[in-house]
Protein backbone atom coordinates (compact mmCIF):
# COMPACT_ATOMS: atom_id res chain seq x y z
CA UNK A 1 0.00 0.00 0.00
CA UNK A 2 0.99 3.71 -0.66
CA UNK A 3 1.95 5.33 2.22
CA UNK A 4 -0.21 8.59 3.05
CA UNK A 5 1.83 10.98 4.40
CA UNK A 6 -0.14 14.34 4.98
CA UNK A 7 -3.23 14.60 6.58
CA UNK A 8 -6.17 15.46 4.42
CA UNK A 9 -7.94 17.13 7.22
CA UNK A 10 -5.52 19.67 8.64
CA UNK A 11 -2.03 19.39 5.64
CA UNK A 12 0.05 18.96 7.80
CA UNK A 13 2.64 15.80 7.40
CA UNK A 14 1.49 14.49 10.68
CA UNK A 15 -0.50 10.88 8.94
CA UNK A 16 0.67 7.47 10.50
CA UNK A 17 -0.83 3.93 9.27
CA UNK A 18 -2.23 2.48 12.72
CA UNK A 19 -2.59 -1.33 13.06
CA UNK A 20 -3.18 -2.15 9.42
CA UNK A 21 -6.51 -0.45 9.78
CA UNK A 22 -6.05 3.28 10.11
CA UNK A 23 -4.17 6.13 9.36
CA UNK A 24 -4.14 8.75 12.24
CA UNK A 25 -3.14 11.89 12.57
CA UNK A 26 -1.28 13.38 15.54
CA UNK A 27 -1.35 16.92 14.82
CA UNK A 28 -5.44 17.43 14.34
CA UNK A 29 -6.38 13.79 15.65
CA UNK A 30 -8.02 12.28 12.55
CA UNK A 31 -9.02 8.81 11.99
CA UNK A 32 -9.39 7.62 8.42
CA UNK A 33 -10.43 4.11 8.41
CA UNK A 34 -8.89 1.66 5.84
CA UNK A 35 -12.19 -0.42 5.41
CA UNK A 36 -13.68 -2.94 3.12
CA UNK A 37 -15.07 -1.94 -0.43
CA UNK A 38 -18.48 -3.76 -1.19
CA UNK A 39 -18.39 -5.32 -4.37
CA UNK A 40 -20.90 -7.41 -6.82
CA UNK A 41 -20.95 -10.34 -8.68
CA UNK A 42 -23.51 -11.82 -11.22
CA UNK A 43 -23.54 -15.64 -11.71
CA UNK A 44 -25.74 -16.59 -14.89
CA UNK A 45 -26.15 -20.41 -15.55
CA UNK A 46 -27.20 -20.10 -19.55
CA UNK A 47 -28.25 -23.70 -20.97
CA UNK A 48 -26.48 -24.08 -24.77
CA UNK A 49 -26.56 -27.68 -26.45
CA UNK A 50 -28.43 -28.91 -23.33
CA UNK A 51 -25.54 -28.21 -20.86
CA UNK A 52 -24.92 -25.72 -18.09
CA UNK A 53 -22.42 -22.98 -19.11
CA UNK A 54 -21.29 -19.71 -17.24
CA UNK A 55 -21.94 -15.95 -18.97
CA UNK A 56 -18.69 -14.64 -18.36
CA UNK A 57 -16.92 -11.23 -19.62
CA UNK A 58 -14.10 -10.56 -20.73
CA UNK A 59 -11.44 -8.12 -19.05
CA UNK A 60 -10.91 -5.04 -21.04
CA UNK A 61 -9.13 -2.87 -18.45
CA UNK A 62 -6.69 -3.41 -15.78
CA UNK A 63 -6.60 -5.02 -13.26
CA UNK A 64 -6.20 -8.62 -14.89
CA UNK A 65 -7.07 -7.51 -18.34
CA UNK A 66 -7.80 -9.75 -20.92
CA UNK A 67 -8.25 -12.65 -18.04
CA UNK A 68 -12.43 -13.48 -17.53
CA UNK A 69 -15.11 -12.36 -14.82
CA UNK A 70 -18.54 -12.56 -13.68
CA UNK A 71 -20.17 -9.40 -14.75
CA UNK A 72 -20.00 -7.14 -11.73
CA UNK A 73 -18.52 -4.23 -9.71
CA UNK A 74 -18.11 -2.02 -6.91
CA UNK A 75 -21.19 -0.75 -4.92
CA UNK A 76 -21.88 2.96 -5.26
CA UNK A 77 -22.82 5.09 -2.13
CA UNK A 78 -26.29 5.06 -1.57
CA UNK A 79 -27.17 1.56 -3.31
CA UNK A 80 -27.49 -1.91 -1.61
CA UNK A 81 -25.67 -5.37 -3.10
CA UNK A 82 -28.72 -5.73 -4.86
CA UNK A 83 -29.33 -2.72 -7.15
CA UNK A 84 -25.68 -2.65 -7.58
CA UNK A 85 -25.83 -5.82 -9.20
CA UNK A 86 -28.49 -5.36 -11.45
CA UNK A 87 -27.05 -1.74 -12.25
CA UNK A 88 -23.37 -3.38 -12.98
CA UNK A 89 -24.98 -6.02 -14.64
CA UNK A 90 -26.94 -3.91 -17.53
CA UNK A 91 -23.59 -1.77 -17.75
CA UNK A 92 -21.38 -4.82 -18.65
CA UNK A 93 -23.29 -6.95 -20.69
CA UNK A 94 -26.18 -4.64 -21.71
CA UNK A 95 -29.36 -6.74 -19.75
CA UNK A 96 -31.19 -6.74 -16.82
CA UNK A 97 -31.86 -9.77 -14.84
CA UNK A 98 -35.25 -11.80 -14.61
CA UNK A 99 -34.19 -12.24 -10.90
CA UNK A 100 -31.38 -12.27 -9.02
CA UNK A 101 -30.81 -14.68 -5.76
CA UNK A 102 -27.87 -14.47 -3.00
CA UNK A 103 -25.13 -17.14 -3.74
CA UNK A 104 -22.41 -16.64 -1.41
CA UNK A 105 -19.33 -13.96 -0.64
CA UNK A 106 -15.71 -14.30 -0.65
CA UNK A 107 -12.70 -11.79 0.38
CA UNK A 108 -10.70 -10.60 -2.60
CA UNK A 109 -7.49 -8.23 -2.78
CA UNK A 110 -8.10 -5.92 -6.09
CA UNK A 111 -4.81 -3.70 -7.28
CA UNK A 112 -5.80 -0.51 -9.21
CA UNK A 113 -2.93 1.94 -9.78
CA UNK A 114 -0.57 0.39 -7.49
CA UNK A 115 -3.24 0.85 -4.42
CA UNK A 116 -4.46 -2.73 -3.00
CA UNK A 117 -8.20 -2.73 -2.36
CA UNK A 118 -9.15 -5.15 0.14
CA UNK A 119 -12.86 -5.95 -1.14
CA UNK A 120 -15.91 -8.10 0.25
CA UNK A 121 -17.64 -9.22 -3.10
CA UNK A 122 -21.23 -10.26 -2.77
CA UNK A 123 -22.39 -12.76 -5.43
CA UNK A 124 -25.72 -13.15 -6.98
CA UNK A 125 -27.21 -16.04 -8.95
CA UNK A 126 -28.67 -14.16 -11.98
CA UNK A 127 -31.66 -15.80 -14.49
CA UNK A 128 -32.36 -13.83 -17.33
CA UNK A 129 -35.72 -13.93 -19.92
CA UNK A 130 -33.86 -15.39 -22.60
CA UNK A 131 -31.95 -18.70 -21.40
CA UNK A 132 -30.58 -19.99 -25.05
CA UNK A 133 -27.08 -19.29 -24.73
CA UNK A 134 -26.25 -18.83 -28.65
CA UNK A 135 -29.62 -16.16 -28.62
CA UNK A 136 -28.37 -14.55 -25.27
CA UNK A 137 -24.88 -14.18 -26.76
CA UNK A 138 -26.11 -12.66 -29.83
CA UNK A 139 -28.20 -9.81 -27.36
CA UNK A 140 -24.85 -8.79 -25.00
CA UNK A 141 -23.86 -5.37 -25.29
CA UNK A 142 -21.47 -3.79 -23.12
CA UNK A 143 -21.61 0.14 -22.00
CA UNK A 144 -17.96 0.43 -22.06
CA UNK A 145 -16.53 -1.21 -25.16
CA UNK A 146 -13.01 -0.27 -23.54
CA UNK A 147 -14.00 -2.05 -19.96
CA UNK A 148 -15.44 -5.11 -21.65
CA UNK A 149 -13.86 -7.16 -24.54
CA UNK A 150 -16.39 -10.16 -25.35
CA UNK A 151 -18.84 -12.47 -23.61
CA UNK A 152 -18.00 -16.09 -23.36
CA UNK A 153 -19.80 -19.49 -22.18
CA UNK A 154 -17.74 -21.85 -20.24
CA UNK A 155 -19.40 -25.58 -19.13
CA UNK A 156 -19.53 -25.82 -15.56
CA UNK A 157 -20.72 -28.95 -14.93
CA UNK A 158 -18.71 -30.01 -12.24
CA UNK A 159 -16.36 -28.41 -9.74
CA UNK A 160 -12.88 -28.96 -12.18
CA UNK A 161 -14.39 -26.84 -14.93
CA UNK A 162 -13.88 -24.30 -12.75
CA UNK A 163 -9.58 -24.66 -13.38
CA UNK A 164 -9.86 -24.44 -17.01
CA UNK A 165 -10.97 -20.78 -16.86
CA UNK A 166 -8.76 -18.18 -16.64
CA UNK A 167 -10.89 -16.11 -14.02
CA UNK A 168 -9.27 -12.44 -12.98
CA UNK A 169 -10.20 -12.89 -9.24
CA UNK A 170 -10.41 -15.69 -6.74
CA UNK A 171 -13.04 -14.44 -5.48
CA UNK A 172 -15.18 -15.71 -8.24
CA UNK A 173 -13.60 -19.22 -7.95
CA UNK A 174 -15.05 -19.40 -4.36
CA UNK A 175 -18.61 -18.41 -5.68
CA UNK A 176 -18.18 -21.04 -8.29
CA UNK A 177 -17.29 -23.57 -5.99
CA UNK A 178 -20.36 -22.67 -3.98
CA UNK A 179 -22.69 -24.28 -6.50
CA UNK A 180 -21.26 -27.31 -5.97
CA UNK A 181 -21.76 -27.96 -2.28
Amino acid sequence: MKELKYCPNCGKETLSYVNNRKWSCSECGLSLYNNVAAAVGLVAIIKKNNRDHILLVKRGKMPRKGFLAVPGGFVDPGESAEEAAVRECHEEIGMTPKSITYLTSATNNYQYKDIDYVTCDIFFKATFEESDGDRLLSQLKAEDSNEIQGFELHPLEKSEDIDKIPLAFKSAVVALNSMFK
